[in-house]
């Protein structure tokens, strides 16, 4: 199985505080791994470093066998990242959007590239609209479309469902399970029956470190707990209850 990201010993720290203290982490092609943690567990800083966004302190990041450090300009033609502020020019419309970003990567052959991502997410209906007017929903599914036009081995989906109503969160699950598989999806979020769900694997982060991995019933099963939620609680606080 090739590794997509791996990282040794990765650490951030900003003046005197740990925000990341050694992580080791191997995450597989075409895996979806969500990256749990309450706030100020170290996840966002471990998604900026792998994502290229800031550098660590120290130890290494390797990506689709490239060391960040020596690489870091090929390395960010093959990944994206899909924002928690949803990343698309209100004023322009959808299909605007994406000749503009296509227009950014350079994309050779943009409109057929676009055409396959309107198919894909069934932008049809909105293609004429002007983005601030679209529901949180259509935003976010937009946002993801263009995180996409460059054709990343690997997305960083960043709170992909936050405060999206039920029905539109379901929505964007069937979109992000329809990714699976195609590429390595890396997804933070803070809602559980969402990792549960989505990922294969699942890291759960506290105090800057990674407490443990596996799937949802794997930490089930290792915490003795009921459901998915019990079982990141007590890992996430140490066992305390």
């Amino acid at each position: 199985m090739m590794i997509a990201i791996e990282t040794k010993k990765l650490t951030k720290k900003f003046k005197d505080k740990v925000a990341v203290n050694e992580i080791d982490l191997k995450i597989k092609q075409g895996e979806l791994f969500a990256l749990l943690g309450v706030n100020g567990a170290g996840k966002t800083t471990t998604i900026k470093m792998l994502s290229g966004l800031i550098l660590p302190t120290s130890g290494d990041i390797i990506i689709e066998n490239m060391n960040m450090k020596k690489n870091i300009l090929k390395i960010k033609e093959i990944l994206n990242v899909s924002p928690q502020e949803t990343a698309i020019a209100p004023n322009l419309t959808v299909k605007e959007n994406l000749e503009f970003m296509a227009g950014v990567y350079q994309i050779k052959d943009k409109d057929k590239k676009i055409n396959e991502l309107i198919k894909q997410f069934k932008l049809d209906e909105i293609l004429t609209k002007r983005a601030k007017t679209l529901s949180g929903g259509w935003q976010r599914k937009v946002s993801i479309a263009i995180s996409l036009i460059n054709d990343p081995k690997i997305l960083f989906l960043d709170e992909p469902t936050l405060g999206l109503d039920v029905i539109a969160r379901k929505e964007l699950w069937k979109v992000i399970e329809g990714l699976k598989g195609k590429i390595t999806i890396i997804l933070t979020t803070h809602y559980m029956e969402e990792a549960e769900s989505l990922s294969d694997r699942i890291g759960v982060m506290a105090n800057g470190g990674l407490v443990d991995i596996g799937t949802s019933k794997e930490l089930i099963k290792k915490t003795k707990t009921k459901n998915f939620e019990d079982a990141f609680v007590s890992i996430a606080t140490g066992g305390e209850r």
